[in-house]
């Protein structure tokens, strides 16, 4: 590419054109391959019977097992084909192995008479070509009729008796009290893990790689990781640094150079407040606290994964491990997304430079977000511990990790979110001064409130098949994270940096336009690298690998911007008013480099994520991307609010405590990262030498205990920057001197 090539994709003009064709392109493919699904799925069989026509289960039974399986929220104990929570056991992996180890028992005692045990090395290797003969030859995942061998069906009656207990009478090593599920109900969902079994451990047909890719690792079976994966892995690596180099070279020759100080526009002065954003006041104590009680939960977690077996404060039998996990990852979406709505309610009216005709409206909002949140709060609880079992999908919980909420929560947070966007809208749309970076700032809220919807589908019932569920899980989970949130992340940038005189307009436009450009060419096919192991076809390897490898390129781009940009106010002396607000946007974008960037790459990489897959390694890369997209950017948001209603009254303000809630966060955050790493990385070696079974046993994580006890430091510096932050808001909007 020559330079007047560069020249012209670098233009206002060539980014704005560039966004716009790849943004097409990109949502095109998604589209494409979201309609091509069906033919690439692991099918549901009618019936499963054995060879001498016993029916073992019917379809209505793996979608009945489904349904109990997200009723009684197990996801937020155990994983299914490694996805979900890591207390409890992989259950797909529980019955693939017993299954195996049984019929390693049965052909020993068929061909030598010998039990596996007592079998020579080459007496073991025929009875393992005949193992595999039977799971991966004579077991057919077929959408008619799926037909196990008599040793697969009886083995298949022993992985039933072995969940029905652990399910009715519960598993206290690992934090499961029991006594919620009734045993047809377990019966129920042996059927739907047995179906997941077969997706780990049957050919996809025209293969000879699983539906799930071959994963779990099963050494038993000689089921390992293809070259493929480390073929991607290899790409993904030289893709990553040679396009990183080049960001950072087009960023520094025609983005980050320094303006004109006459282009730059005077700092926003505040001297009043609007009706609507005095209103906002009331949304502060609640998203702080809500936030701070997400934080309590997270290190009573941590003592559960430690020692799992005693209570801590209040008995499991009251308060189970999968019901505080889900509230826990449930109350941090509520928080994180009441934040941001606060935040497009406050810069709507500055935009616009009018009021909303009925400011009373956002206090409805308030109301209805009020009602939602604690609605499903208390359906979290109740579906999860058995009181709503005839109403559990609409008033409960979904039992899919991380979009949890009951439907009626569901469409209320929707509702709320769309609400949103139409009170943004209706302010600003004939706002002089309306721009890009407005308009990405409203278009990207109206991605964040309508993408939700994905998670929803069917609206009145569960999906039937766990792969096409987790499908469209992974898109409100993924393309919020890498898509729509990043995408309002880099106008909310330009916004306040424009409107703190840091830079030109003219330049945040054209930066925030290249932003936007790296995250639809990264963020919208990125989200492949969720696919690769739970049941869909193998081209997201390649295709989720690639594109993986280009998500940290804007996340890069934004913490090279926001700390040139912070770097520029500090040197030139003046007074930054909203300097509290702006060190939030900064740690937003250093933490999700980090998080997402850093630690996503970690495991992203198809060889890794292998292995690593359903371990403790995923957590550096969830927690800190958590606070880095989500988190920091909508603390910014409640301190941004606080501090117009400071310059507005008049009232005293000071940094210094701001400062120290801000530190004690990121520092808990980054130590967090710390035995959460070493402790996947083991699991990790586990995973390869031994097999993912033995991966998920309590005594694979029993040996490095005192790392587990070392999350008190972390937890305890983020549950006491929590603190500081709430008291620290509430202090200065609520109980501040006039000045």
């Amino acid at each position: 590419m020559n330079k007047s090539l560069l020249d012209k994709f670098m233009s206002h003009k060539g980014l704005y054109t560039s966004f716009w064709i790849i943004a097409l392109f990109m949502v095109t493919m998604l589209i494409y391959y979201t309609a091509n699904l069906q033919k690439e799925v692991p099918p549901i069989p009618k019936t499963v019977t054995s060879v001498s026509g016993e029916v073992l289960y019917t379809y209505d039974d793996v979608v009945a097992g489904k349904g109990y399986f997200q009723q009684f929220d197990l996801m937020d104990w155990g994983t299914l084909l490694g996805m979900g929570a890591y207390m409890g056991p992989d259950f797909s992996t529980d019955f693939m192995h017993h299954r195996t180890e049984f019929l390693y028992d049965f052909y020993a005692n068929e061909l030598y008479g010998k039990t596996n045990n007592g079998l020579t090395k080459v007496e073991r290797a025929a009875v393992k070509e005949r193992v595999k003969q039977d799971i991966k030859q004579q077991t057919k995942l077929l959408e008619e009729t799926t037909t196990y061998t008599d040793a697969s069906a009886v083995a298949y009656h022993r992985n039933v008796e072995y969940l029905v207990k652990l399910l009715v009478e519960g598993d206290p090593s690992r934090a499961f009290p029991g006594g919620v599920i009734h045993p047809d109900e377990a019966e129920k969902i042996a059927s739907f893990v047995d179906w997941s079994q077969l997706v780990a451990s049957s050919l996809r047909p025209g293969t000879n790689r699983t539906w799930s890719n071959n994963w779990p690792p099963e050494p038993l079976l000689d089921q390992d990781v293809r070259f493929n994966s480390h073929k991607i892995s290899l790409w993904e690596f030289l893709i990553l640094w040679t396009l990183t180099i080049f960001v950072i070279f087009l960023s520094y020759e025609y983005l980050l150079k320094k303006d004109d100080p006459s282009e730059l526009q005077p700092a926003i002065k505040i001297t009043s407040l609007f009706k609507s954003q005095a209103k906002l006041l009331k949304y502060i104590p609640i998203v702080a606290a809500l936030f701070v009680v997400q934080l309590i939960i997270g290190g009573y977690l941590a003592h559960l994964y430690t020692e799992p077996t005693k209570d801590f404060l209040l008995s499991q039998n009251l308060l189970p491990f999968n019901v505080l996990r889900s509230l826990h990852t449930q109350i941090a979406i509520l928080w994180v997304a009441v934040g941001w709505l606060v935040g497009g309610l406050l810069i709507a009216p500055w935009v616009a430079n009018k009021d909303h005709k009925y400011p009373w409206l956002v206090d409805v909002l308030w109301a209805a977000l009020v009602v939602v949140a604690v609605g499903s709060v208390i359906g979290l609880y109740m579906g999860a511990t058995g009181q709503l079992r005839e109403t559990w999908f609409w008033l409960g919980n979904e039992g899919r990790e991380l979009v949890n909420l009951g439907r009626i929560w569901d469409i209320g947070l929707v509702i709320g979110l769309v609400f949103w966007f139409l009170l943004i809208i209706s302010l600003i749309r004939k706002a002089a001064t309306n721009n890009p970076i407005v308009s990405t700032i409203i278009w990207s809220a109206f991605a964040i409130a309508t993408l939700y919807i994905a998670g929803m589908m069917p609206i009145h019932k569960i999906m039937p098949n766990f792969t096409v569920d987790d499908y469209y899980r992974w898109w409100v989970i993924h393309l919020w994270v890498e898509l729509t949130f990043e995408l309002f992340a880099a106008g909310v940038i330009a916004f306040f940096t424009v409107s703190l005189g840091l830079i030109s307009q003219k330049t945040a436009v054209k930066v925030m336009l290249f932003e936007l450009f790296l995250i639809m060419l990264s963020g919208t096919l990125g989200v492949g690298h969720h696919y690769w192991w739970q049941g869909l076809d193998e081209y997201w390897i390649a295709i989720g690998g690639i594109f993986s490898a280009l998500e940290p390129l804007p996340l890069a781009l934004m913490i090279v911007e926001a700390w040139k940009n912070h770097r520029e106010k500090v040197h030139s002396g003046d007074n930054n008013e909203f300097g509290v607000p702006f060190m939030w946007i900064a740690g937003s974008a250093a933490l999700n480099w980090i998080g997402a960037g850093f630690f996503g790459m970690l495991i992203n990489t198809p060889t890794i994520s292998y292995y690593s897959h359903g371990t403790y390694l995923i957590m550096p890369h969830g927690h800190v991307a958590l606070l880095g997209a989500f988190g920091y950017i909508s603390i910014a948001f409640l301190y941004m609010t606080s501090r117009a209603n400071s310059l507005a009254k008049g009232l005293e303000w000071n940094a210094k405590l701001s400062k120290y809630g801000f530190w004690l966060l990121t520092i808990g955050a980054l130590l967090f990262t710390i035995p959460t790493y070493i402790i996947g990385i083991e699991q990790t070696r586990i995973a390869h030498d031994l097999g993912y079974y033995y991966t998920r046993l309590r005594g694979a994580v029993q040996p490095m205990s005192g790392w587990m006890w070392f999350r008190i430091l972390p937890d305890t510096l983020m549950i006491l920057g929590g603190i500081v932050v709430l008291y620290d808001l509430v202090q200065k909007t609520f109980l501040a001197k006039k000045k």
